[in-house]
Order: structure tokens, then C-alpha cells, then sequence
């Protein structure tokens, strides 16, 4: 398989664009798709079962036994997907906030690029680009992006984008050996343990193994299960995270 996407899902049956999900499977015949479901308590677990039935042998799903959190369901995910062996693993939002169109897009940087472990969707406004988001998850947005900025020592836009793909390599199956600490940004833990290890490797710029791709298009899906209690943690979490990496 030429990338394998893992999609994080809890108490999604309302939420899923199952047919979106089918067609774009359909299409892309080099691509696996593995559904996580972290202990939903709807119907989600039969709706993934149908899904996975009809796209065929690519398609898995992985029940988590109960709800760990997204950190947790796409950690799990990906190690799933290591054991397929395929070129590349990505993670990517059930709401479909960034369309599934744009894998091919990421595949495609990281094919040109040689030297990229990692490539992040961000979320940057510009003409010509179709980005709705609300205005306050906007505004703290930015500000969390500069606090993480500054915890990781690299200049970069957007950590929070549920839509990655990495590179198959040990540097990249090493992040996901450990549990997360984070349940909310372990996005920030992904970049912080993979700094980490290349730093320890003696790499002069160790993020220039990681590119941002302006996102054309993003959607602001409603149903999003971050709380302010989860901004609360996030920050702790964030502080967390910078003096791990100061030790470093």
C-alpha cells in the first residue's frame, strides 16, 4: 500500500460523511484506511463495520475497549498501520474538516521531498483559499500556536490540524512506542518527541524534517469536543511539554 489513514472516530454516527468516505476509497485503490473507534456509545460501531465491509480487505477497524481519548485512538491507529508496511501513515479528522482529496497532496510532497519525515495541514486564511473557521476558535488558535512556537523552539502556524502524514521510518515509529501524556495536544508531542530524537542525533535543523501545507480548503464542522476545561489542560500540558524539551 502505497499510505495507510487512520480516522479517530467517537460517537460519530450522526457525524461521518459515509458516502464521501466510500467514494474516495473506492478511487484511491493504493490506499488502506484504518477506523479507530475509542469506545463510542452510539451506533458508530456499526456504521464503521458496514464501511469497512463495503470498501473491502484495505479497510480495518480497531475497537478500543473503552473511550482513551484521541491521543490514545490515533496512537493505536498508527502502530496498526506500521504493521502494514506501507510508504507512509497519516491521520486524518472523521468529520472530514480537511477532504479527503488532499491526501494525494501531502503523498505528493513527501514523494518530492525526500529529506520531509512529516507533513501538517495548516489552517491559514488567505485569498483564493476556502478556510471557514469561527472567529473565537480563530483568535485562540493563534494564540495557542504561538504559545507552542515558543515550547518548541520552531516557528510553526498550526500543530492542532487533524490532518498529518508521516514518512514510514524508525524515527517516525519510535514516536508512537510510548502512550501520549497529552490527551488534547499530543499533536504538540508528536513534533516534541521527534525534535527530540533528532536533536539527540546530532541534526543541525532538526524541523527541517517537517513541512506545513496551507490547507486550500477546511471547514469548521460543528461538533467539536473540546471544552474550555480542555484549554485549561492544554495549557498545563503545553508547559509540560516545553520543559521536557529545554532538558534536551
Amino acid at each position: 500500500l502505497g499510505a495507510v489513514i487512520v480516522i479517530p472516530c467517537y460517537n460519530e454516527e450522526k457525524r461521518l460523511r459515509r458516502a464521501d468516505i466510500l467514494a474516495y476509497f473506492e478511487r484511491h485503490t493504493d490506499l488502506g484506511v484504518i477506523f479507530v473507534d475509542d469506545g463510542s456509545r452510539d451506533r458508530t460501531v456499526d456504521v464503521l463495520r458496514s464501511l469497512c465491509a463495503e470498501i473491502g480487505p484495505r479497510a480495518a477497524m480497531l475497537p478500543l475497549p473503552a473511550n482513551r481519548g484521541k491521543a490514545e485512538a490515533v496512537r493505536a491507529g498508527l502502530r496498526s498501520a506500521l504493521k502494514a508496511r506501507p510508504r507512509y501513515i497519516a491521520f486524518w479528522d472523521a468529520d472530514l474538516a480537511t477532504p479527503l482529496e488532499l491526501i494525494t497532496e501531502f503523498q505528493k510532497v513527501l514523494e518530492e521531498r525526500p529529506h520531509l519525515l512529516m507533513v501538517l495541514g495548516a489552517r491559514v486564511k488567505l485569498l483564493g483559499f476556502d478556510i471557514e473557521r469561527h472567529a473565537a476558535r480563530h483568535i485562540s488558535g493563534r494564540l495557542f500556536a504561538t504559545a507552542a512556537s515558543l515550547a518548541l523552539r520552531i516557528p510553526v502556524y498550526d500543530t492542532q490540524c487533524g490532518a498529518k502524514m508521516f514518512r514510514v521510518s524508525p524515527e517516525v515509529a519510535e514516536v508512537f512506542e510510548q502512550p501520549f501524556k497529552s490527551r488534547w495536544i499530543f499533536d504538540v508531542e508528536i513534533l516534541a518527541r521527534l525534535l527530540a530524537r533528532r536533536r539527540r542525533d546530532g541534526a543541525d535543523r532538526p524541523e527541517r524534517c517537517m513541512l506545513e501545507f496551507p490547507l486550500p480548503q477546511w471547514e469548521d464542522v460543528r461538533g467539536s469536543k473540546v471544552s474550555l476545561r480542555s484549554y485549561m489542560r492544554a495549557a498545563i500540558d503545553l508547559t509540560r511539554i516545553w520543559w521536557r524539551l529545554a532538558r534536551t
